[in-house]
C-alpha cells in the first residue's frame, strides 16, 4: 500500500534520507503540504502543477544546499510574485567541501562555497599558510597532510559533497587524490595547468591510479569562462561542480587543448 505523505516522511527521515518539504504559509491553500524525497519523487501538492514543478526544482536546490528557507511565488509559481509564501525545510546535512592548499584561490573559494551553502574545509601542512586568519569564513581550518585528513572523514562524504585540490606540489596533490578517490565523494577537481597535468598525471599512474578512476577526476579544474581572477576562478569551480551534480553539459577545461588563459 502506497504511503501517505506523512508517512513517507516519518519512514525517510528514520532512514536518514535527506528530504525537502515544502508548506504554503500564508496564501491560498495555507497549510498544504509537498514532499520531495531523496530519489526526486514527490508526495502531496500545493495545488497547483505548474507551482508544484516550480516548487521541486527550488527544494531540490535548497536541499542540495542543505538550507531552510521562506521563499515568495505567484499562484502558478510566478517568481516575481508574492501572492504564497512557502516554508522550504530541509532535513539534510549542508553538503561539505574540502579544500587542499592554502593558496590565493583559496580564500575567493571559500567565499564561493559558503554563498552555495558548502561547509568548507581548508586543509594544508603548512601552518604557516593555513590559518584562520587567512580563512575567516571557512568552517574549519586544519593543519594536516590531505591523506590524513581524507583518512579522518572519508566516510562522511557522498555524492553532495566535493575535494578540491588546489596545490601544485606532487608531494601534496598525489596523496590528495589517491585519497580522494578511496572515497564516495561527488567531485574530485584539481588545479594546474596542462603542464602540470601532464605531469602529475605520470605520477598518479606510477601510484596505481587507472583509467576508470582518472574519470573521476577534473583536471584541470573548472568550467572554461576564460576566469582570470581568483573569485572568477572560484565561480568557475563552483559552476563544474553544479554542471557535474545536475548532468548537465558544460565546457570543462578538461576536455579543452591549448593553455588555460588566453591571451588578453
Amino acid at each position: 500500500m502506497e504511503l501517505n505523505i506523512f508517512e513517507r516522511f516519518k519512514k525517510d527521515l528514520e532512514s536518514g534520507l535527506p528530504l525537502a518539504l515544502a508548506t504554503i504559509i500564508e496564501g491560498t491553500g495555507q497549510g498544504t503540504k509537498l514532499l520531495l524525497t531523496s530519489d526526486g519523487s514527490t508526495l502531496g501538492s500545493l495545488g497547483d502543477k505548474s507551482l508544484d514543478r516550480v516548487l521541486t526544482r527550488d527544494m531540490a536546490g535548497e536541499l542540495a544546499a542543505g538550507r531552510t528557507s521562506i521563499r515568495h511565488y505567484g499562484p502558478k509559481g510566478e517568481a516575481r510574485d508574492e501572492a504564497l509564501s512557502i516554508f522550504i525545510e530541509s532535513f539534510a546535512p549542508p553538503p561539505q567541501m574540502l579544500i587542499f592548499g592554502a593558496v590565493d584561490f583559496t580564500a575567493a573559494l571559500v567565499r564561493v562555497a559558503k554563498i552555495l551553502g558548502y561547509k568548507v574545509t581548508v586543509c594544508d601542512a603548512r601552518p604557516v599558510f593555513a590559518t584562520e586568519e587567512r580563512f575567516p569564513q571557512a568552517d574549519s581550518v586544519e593543519n594536516a597532510w590531505p591523506n590524513d585528513l581524507i583518512e579522518e572523514v572519508g566516510e562522511t562524504l557522498g555524492p553532495r559533497d566535493a575535494i578540491c585540490v588546489l596545490t601544485h606540489d606532487n608531494k601534496f596533490d598525489v596523496p590528495a587524490i589517491t585519497a580522494a578517490l578511496d572515497t564516495s565523494v561527488g567531485y574530485i577537481g584539481v588545479m594546474g595547468s596542462r603542464k602540470t597535468h601532464d605531469n602529475r598525471t605520470n605520477r598518479l599512474k606510477e601510484a596505481g591510479v587507472n583509467e576508470s578512476q582518472f574519470k573521476r577526476i577534473m583536471s584541470p579544474i573548472g568550467i572554461d569562462l576564460g576566469a582570470r581572477t581568483p573569485e572568477e576562478t572560484a565561480i568557475s569551480i563552483c559552476a563544474e561542480i553544479i554542471a557535474m551534480r545536475t548532468g548537465r553539459e558544460a565546457p570543462h577545461l578538461k576536455t579543452g587543448e591549448g593553455p588555460i588563459h588566453g591571451e588578453y
